[in-house]
């Protein structure tokens, strides 16, 4: 029998534990380390979720990878032409963990109505087109019907679509330069079938969405000629070693770049979150440990006597010291337990009814992404546990001080 637990389950459960002196203390205890696995929980799940939400929405518009022509222009605009007859189209034969390979090309252009214009990038896809993401930012009407021999059909943002007081179904003028200056500017009409808005303002101010031949024919391309590749892949935690396999993979006159590459800025602003996250469990694992110190040291204080009348009986220091940091784990579970529950609840909330609104500008997006997987939980509640426990250690040695001719002469 272990009898040190026995111990200290009569001590949690006995009445005078409750009514005690230090059950103050004890409740701002169990309170503090609720709060900071609440604290921990929300930092870990709007962290990630800002994170994986900003890279698929820069993949959605992107894709994990774009394979454009070798030169010196890095604009979004395809001003080479690429042969669509390439080894790795329409899929990579010797690298793994790649979801789809499609087509594109970019054409500048500028939207007019009689009293506005937006300048936009007119962005041609084939119907090889992974269209998952404009579907799950769809509010409006419906993707662009590719399929048809000749479509007029386009994709607009809501911000270009309020910005010309445009609705769905509006026909909309587009002007286009030519490359040759001596040119005159092709002018076509489009047809607004959908209307989308992903929160991302760096690409929903200037991005349409079309048919790729409407991009050839203004480049006076022909139909095997693209702007570029998109690769989209299983998993972004495989970018970098993808886009070396990819790179290795294409020919010499080609290059292969990551949006991580071609956003070198979003990236390192958005890793930054993993700092920020990592210092705040630092923060409140200590605040949660020097709690826990004093309580143990004041349950330690409270049972002197008892302490004093277990040495008499001949129990060794180690064992006394467990009864307490038994009595102390038990504390910490208690705080984890409530805390998980506010904690996991809060991101709950969040993740389906969006009562946090942040400003696209800044952020990326229009409502705080929350993202938690039962891994990160089970870490951070184990962690906190441990490192507590720990910290509580030191503290436990008091024990080692009390003598029980001392202890029990006045009990």
């Amino acid at each position: 029998m272990n009898y040190e637990l026995f111990i200290a389950k009569r001590i949690i459960a006995g009445k005078k534990y409750k009514n005690s002196i230090s059950s103050p203390i004890i409740k701002i205890a169990i309170s503090a380390i609720a709060l900071g696995i609440i604290i921990m929980l929300i930092a870990v799940a709007t962290g990630a979720g800002l994170q994986y939400k900003i890279r698929d929405k820069m993949a959605g518009f992107k894709g994990h990878i774009q394979i454009v022509n070798y030169d010196s222009n890095n604009s979004d605009v395809s001003t080479v032409a690429i042969s669509k007859n390439q080894d790795f189209y329409p899929e990579f034969k010797d690298i793994e963990g790649i979801k789809n390979v499609q087509v594109f090309a970019n054409k500048a252009g500028l939207l007019r109505t009689k009293t506005d214009f937006e300048g936009v990038v007119f962005k041609g896809v084939s119907t090889d087109y992974n269209w998952d993401f404009f579907n799950e930012y769809l509010v409006e009407g419906r993707i662009p019907n590719l399929a048809l021999p000749r479509t007029k059909e386009v994709l607009l943002s809501q911000t270009i679509v309020n910005r010309l007081h445009l609705k769905l179904g509006d026909t909309i003028f587009a002007t286009f330069l030519k490359t040759s200056t001596s040119k005159l500017p092709s002018n076509r009409k489009y047809t607004i079938v959908g209307i989308y808005s992903s929160g991302f303002a760096q690409f929903d101010k200037m991005m349409m969405i079309g048919d790729l031949r409407e991009v050839q024919n203004l480049n006076k391309w022909t139909e095997n000629e693209v702007g570029g590749f998109e690769v989209l892949l299983e998993s972004f935690d495989d970018i970098e070693i993808k886009g070396q396999e990819i790179y290795g993979d294409i020919g010499a006159t080609l290059n292969a770049k990551t949006i991580v590459e071609s956003y070198p800025s979003v990236f390192e602003w958005i890793q930054l979150f993993d700092n920020n996250v990592w210092f705040i469990i630092a923060i409140m694992i200590l605040v949660a440990g020097i709690n826990m110190i004093t309580a143990l040291l004041v349950l330690i204080l409270e049972r002197v006597q008892m302490i004093g009348i277990l040495k008499a009986l001949g129990s060794a220091n180690t064992s006394i010291r467990k009864i307490f940091l038994y009595n102390a784990s038990y504390l910490i579970l208690k705080g984890l337990f409530w805390g998980n529950i506010i904690g996991l609840s809060i991101i709950f909330i969040q993740d389906y009814f969006k009562v946090i609104t942040l400003n696209p500008e800044t952020y990326y997006v229009n409502t705080m992404p929350v993202y938690i997987s039962l891994s990160q939980i089970l870490l951070l509640n184990l962690g906190t546990l441990v490192m507590c426990f720990l910290m509580l250690i030191i503290p436990s040695y008091i024990v080692t001080k009390i003598h029980p001719s001392k202890s029990i002469k006045f009990a």
